[in-house]
């Protein structure tokens, strides 16, 4: 998927508000930028950082640039919208870009569980896939992607409720999209929160599969990247 509009690079003042950024256009102009990341974004919001800024004349919007993405300065990116993967999923699975996904019917946001909705429901091809998508944007050691970011009760409950859809003979995925281009596997932060861990190990014993895919990432665009390791809790 390629941004809407080109993007401008700038230096990182600060994120406040979770939604807020200050950053610092190459002509010095001080600018305040949405930031679509309500998570901690740790190690991602440190002032100083390089960051790439989304222009936009939308008359509907306050802000007039989004904060897109962090430039690590060694070639690689990490993706900071977390509204990017959804809809960049959709095109993948809709293309049949995964093969592990592919199905006829793709649908979005489907009500399930207990007032939860679905990312995908995939149907057509046998029993039907339920696909909860988390957007992993954490690295604390080299090469490694880490989900979660921050204690996640809300993400505990899906675990719990694609174990349900497993039970009742659905097929049940956790699809973790790595919005990091020097990820080489992932892994699920056990220390940060280790009750989503736990959920996580209790899922997979009850035939939840875990997908890891990464992002190709530059200043242009984002498009779906390669299938990565997933390391499963206490591993």
């Amino acid at each position: 998927m390629d941004f809407s509009t080109a993007l401008v690079p700038a230096t990182l003042v600060k994120r406040y508000k979770r939604f807020l950024a200050d950053c610092t256009l190459s002509d010095g102009t001080t600018v305040t930028a949405h930031c679509a990341n309500p998570g901690s974004m740790m190690g991602l919001a440190a002032p100083g950082a390089q960051v790439w800024l989304e222009p936009n004349d939308d008359p509907k919007k306050k802000l007039k640039y989004g904060w897109r993405l962090v430039d690590h300065g060694d070639g690689h990116f990490t993706g900071v919208d977390t509204s990017l993967p959804n809809r960049m999923l959709k095109a993948a699975l809709t293309a049949g870009e995964i093969p592990e996904l592919a199905a006829p019917l793709v649908r979005a946001e489907v009500k399930y569980g207990q007032n939860s909705r679905i990312d995908f429901l995939l149907s057509g091809d046998g029993p039907d896939t339920y696909v909860e998508v988390k957007s992993v944007t954490l690295s604390r050691t080299p090469g490694v992607a880490e989900f979660p970011d921050s204690v996640t009760a809300r993400g505990a409950k899906h675990m719990a409720e694609l174990a349900l859809m497993a039970d009742a003979g659905h097929r049940a995925v956790i699809f973790y999209l790595v919005q990091r281009t020097d990820a080489r596997e992932v892994r699920i932060a056990s220390d940060i929160d280790p009750t989503y861990a736990a959920a996580v190990s209790a899922a997979l014993e009850r035939g939840v599969t875990p997908l890891a895919y990464a992002c190709r990432i530059t200043p242009a665009g984002v498009s779906l990247g390669d299938r990565l390791p997933f390391v499963p809790p206490h591993a």
